[in-house]
């Protein structure tokens, strides 16, 4: 349940208080946030949880269909093998590291080759070089001004990190570690064991930062990962693009993030 539950309220900043949203404004509409019942104006925010690829960084589903065009796959193909058995395929075990990326290029290939079009594992990984958004990234300071807690939450592959030797691709490396320092937590599915949409994962980031679930606002462009989160209490927000997710999350906050 949402409600006023935190012991530091009064330390929270103003707009922490989710007061201009109607009191018993229907949260079955489509503008309104899931996660927390009428009344929500009553529901006290002390983080914002953001997903990186998708949110932070433009979606790889555009490189997926891309590569798709290329190869004469059908539409969506590469999302469609990963959404079979989406808790014990290649790609759910690679972000949990319960396999290295080579075994992932031999039974990603196998799993595709199944459905019909073989594809190596390797091919996909090359795929996932999504580019920084410049609005998520100015809201990413507004927020942090604010006084609110930052934390992000990704399904990630855990690489070993060689500082690149070409300039342009050195300066995208020192960029995005720049964006995610920002954050006073990364909580890495390669790292922790568990990815979205296991609701452990979604525990273990509000235990790192020290809040209750209902305290957080969580943004991700996979519905199938926030419906966990929803339920658990947090207010969610599905990101389509950059300037709905982020009139969607001023609106929550009562903060100008444009």
């Amino acid at each position: 349940m949402c409600g006023p539950r935190s012991p530091n309220l009064t330390r929270l900043p103003p707009h922490a208080l989710v007061r201009d949203l109607p009191l018993g404004k229907s949260t079955s509409e489509p503008s309104a946030p899931q996660g927390c019942p009428s009344p929500y104006y009553l529901c006290v925010l002390r983080a914002v949880f953001f997903d990186f690829g998708g949110v932070i960084l433009s979606s790889p589903f555009d490189a997926f269909n891309h590569y798709e065009s290329e190869h004469g796959l059908p539409l969506n193909f590469i999302r469609s093998v990963n959404s079979v058995n989406h808790h014990e395929n290649a790609w759910a075990r690679l972000e949990r590291s319960d396999i290295s990326p080579a075994q992932f290029n031999d039974i990603f290939a196998f799993e595709s080759e199944a459905l019909g079009h073989r594809i190596p594992g390797a091919e996909i990984l090359a795929l996932l070089h999504g580019e920084l958004r410049p609005d998520m990234v100015h809201a990413l300071d507004v927020i942090k001004a604010s006084g609110l807690i930052l934390a992000c939450l990704t399904n990630n592959v855990l690489t070993q990190q060689v500082a690149a030797t070409d300039p342009i691709e050195r300066a995208r490396q020192q960029e995005l570690q720049a964006v995610l320092a920002r954050f006073d937590a990364v909580i890495e599915s390669s790292k922790v064991g568990v990815r979205k949409p296991e609701p452990r994962f979604y525990e273990i980031a509000c235990e790192t930062v020290d809040v209750q679930p209902n305290e957080c606002v969580f943004l991700d462009d996979l519905g199938i990962n926030l419906k966990p989160a929803a339920q658990m209490g947090m207010i969610t927000i599905k990101v389509t693009s950059a300037e709905q997710a982020l009139t969607e999350l001023s609106q929550i906050l009562s903060l100008s993030l444009s």
